[in-house]
């Protein structure tokens, strides 16, 4: 009976400690998806929740003041103002798809298009040139039919078993 009693408050014990840091981890979730938009200003060109150099004081003090933010309180979009205003717009991991960053985003689909379209078009041109050609009086290679006659007598004599 008391060992049922000393399991029922460890359950109670180990509830109260997941509910208590819960809010934690949600910060430590919120301050790691925030932070992934972000590259670390130190000049290694990663994302700055992955900047792997060793004593990287950038990444340390960006991380320290981007983990400030979110326990404040403060929106995504204010945190990314105060990352913008201090380092400018290279700080962005991904470009905002808005401006002239969104020419940047539709370009490459926009010339995928257009060169598929200008291939099909192409392709289309030359087949219909080809078939549309008047054929010779050798065909297409240029060769007499008696040559081509003679050509094909000697590859079957030549290929007999």
């Amino acid at each position: 009976m008391i060992r049922s009693h000393r399991l029922v408050a460890f359950f109670f014990c180990l509830a109260g400690i997941v509910a208590f840091s819960f809010p934690a981890v949600a910060q430590v979730d919120r301050a790691r998806q925030i932070g992934g938009k972000f590259m670390c200003m130190c000049g290694c060109n990663q994302v700055l929740t992955q900047c792997n150099h060793v004593g990287c004081t950038t990444s340390t003090a960006m991380l320290k003041e981007l983990d400030q933010s979110v326990a404040r309180g403060d929106s995504e979009d204010v945190i990314t103002q105060g990352f913008v205003q201090e380092f400018g717009t290279k700080v962005y991991a991904e470009p905002p798809k808005s401006g002239l960053s969104l020419v940047a985003w539709v370009l490459p689909s926009v010339y995928l298009l257009i060169g598929t379209v200008l291939v099909v078009f192409i392709i289309s041109r030359w087949r219909s040139r080809v078939l549309g050609e008047p054929a010779t009086a050798g065909g297409a290679s240029g060769f007499s039919v008696e040559e081509l006659e003679r050509a094909r007598r000697r590859v079957a004599r030549d290929t007999e078993d």
